[in-house]
């Protein structure tokens, strides 16, 4: 052999074991980051559901919260229209949160069957559109906890 031939040896032998291990760490380190998606059906029918983090998507139930804004917790469902998932938040939810609005929480089914998160994140429009002239201005930003005092 050459010591061309040599050198291309080692050339293809390195950039081999630098993609393999680059592969390897890339899917090792992807497989602990992964969040799926579910719904509050899947979530239920899922056998392996439970303890694993995934963001769960859906509806709040219309007057299922229960929201303590003094000590920073809400309890609400949220459903798919199936089935109702029963949700422990640990933290205010954001300022559009309330009744049937679209959700996705992300965190763990606990044993209890409640799914328990700190991650709240609310479905909204983008688009703005202002009152018309004397109709009466209503704060978009109103919240549930403004509504109680």
């Amino acid at each position: 052999m050459t010591d061309a031939w040599k050198r291309r040896l080692f050339a293809i032998g390195a950039v081999t074991v630098a993609l393999g291990s680059l592969t390897f760490i890339s899917m090792y380190d992807l497989g602990d980051n992964l969040v799926y998606y579910w719904s509050p059906t899947e979530l239920l029918e899922a056998p392996n559901a439970q303890d694993a983090t995934v963001r769960l998507g859906g509806m709040v139930v219309p007057g299922s919260v229960d929201w303590d804004k003094a000590g920073g917790k809400a309890s609400f469902r949220v459903t798919d229209g199936k089935k109702e998932v029963a949700v422990h938040c640990d933290g205010n939810p954001p300022q559009m949160f309330k009744d049937g609005i679209g959700v996705v929480v992300e965190g763990q089914l606990h044993a209890d069957g409640v799914f328990h998160t700190n991650k709240v994140m609310v479905k909204h429009s983008n688009d703005y559109e202002a009152p018309e002239e004397g109709q009466e201005h209503v704060n978009p930003y109103a919240t549930l906890s403004d509504e109680e005092t």
